[in-house]
């Protein structure tokens, strides 16, 4: 077990750690026997912490066949080669162990039946979220449009912004974070900021400062897993509600990580014309933002 993680229950600890493997997956593979503690069986219920070996077997995915299911999806632009959405918190991007149906992949097949193209399982699926980040996605509904989008991605020339609310005051206006991501040595389901890893590199812009914590505006020059999550952790500044690269206790009314993909433009696969969108602040994090003016406002009359 990481040495910052506070005792608690192995399901929890271990669905915290591994966003995604939902609770109900682990409580099954515990009970199942394919989750060790210190070499033995363990219950859901057992407290672990820091120097606990914990050994997890996930069993490797059945071929499945993907069957349609009717989601609300906030779909914001479509045309014969894209489909932009606003992708809500909680939705996750595609059938993954523990998530075999009700994925974003199941409603955009019920939406656009012709669009299984590319991956079976990720059909159109061009870049991800994950399961608590909302915001701005682009689908393709062509293998033409997935090629393109996916060259447009490796050029670096889709702009790709995100609201992000980290611990602490930051300090400077602006800045770029540049380490190279890779798999976290010991705890091979996390990313990490490692010398062999690939790289990296976010530009950030201070929006507000907020009663010790930094709202900011951030874009990625890349795309790695947790990109964002893992470079504000490694300068000190974890992402607000993140349990996993951040704090475990979350002194905040929010019951995510606080990030949101605010801004998306790329060229049209078709006509090559610039598209870009814009999604905003989603009511769960605006009531947070509001929560810190309320704190930071009570301290300003506090001093006056």
């Amino acid at each position: 077990m990481p040495a910052d993680f506070p005792k608690g229950r192995l399901d929890r600890t271990i669905s915290e750690l591994y966003p995604d493997l939902s609770r109900s997956f682990v409580q099954k593979l515990i009970e199942t026997g394919a989750v060790r503690l210190d070499g033995k069986p363990a219950r859901a219920a057992t407290k672990v912490g820091p120097g606990d070996v914990v050994s997890i077997e996930i069993p490797p995915p059945q071929p499945t066949r993907l069957v349609p299911e009717y989601i609300p999806l906030n779909v914001i632009y479509e045309d014969k080669d894209v489909v932009v959405l606003d992708k809500p918190p909680g939705l996750v991007v595609h059938p993954a162990p523990g998530h075999p149906t009700g994925t974003l992949v199941h409603a955009l097949l019920a939406r656009y039946p012709d669009i299984r193209i590319g991956v079976t399982i990720r059909p159109g699926i061009v870049h991800r979220l994950d399961k608590d980040t909302s915001g701005l996605m682009v689908i393709a509904r062509t293998d033409q449009a997935l090629n393109s989008l996916i060259q447009q991605m490796k050029e670096r020339a889709v702009a790709k912004e995100y609201l992000v609310l980290v611990h602490g005051r930051i300090g400077v206006q602006k800045g770029v974070i540049e380490a190279p991501i890779g798999r976290h040595p010991t705890q091979r389901k996390l990313m990490a900021v490692v010398p062999q890893g690939r790289p990296a590199r976010t530009n950030f812009e201070v929006v507000l400062d907020l009663n010790g914590y930094t709202l900011v505006r951030a874009r990625l020059e890349t795309g790695r897993t947790h990109q964002i999550r893992v470079h504000f952790a490694h300068i000190g500044h974890p992402v607000a509600g993140d349990r996993v690269y951040g704090p475990r206790k979350v002194d905040l009314p929010l019951d995510r990580q606080f990030l949101h993909a605010c801004r998306l433009g790329f060229k049209s696969p078709g006509t090559g014309r610039w598209l870009e969108f814009e999604s905003p602040l989603p009511p769960d994090l605006a009531v947070v933002l509001d929560y810190l003016r309320g704190l930071q406002h009570g301290s300003d009359c506090a001093e006056a």
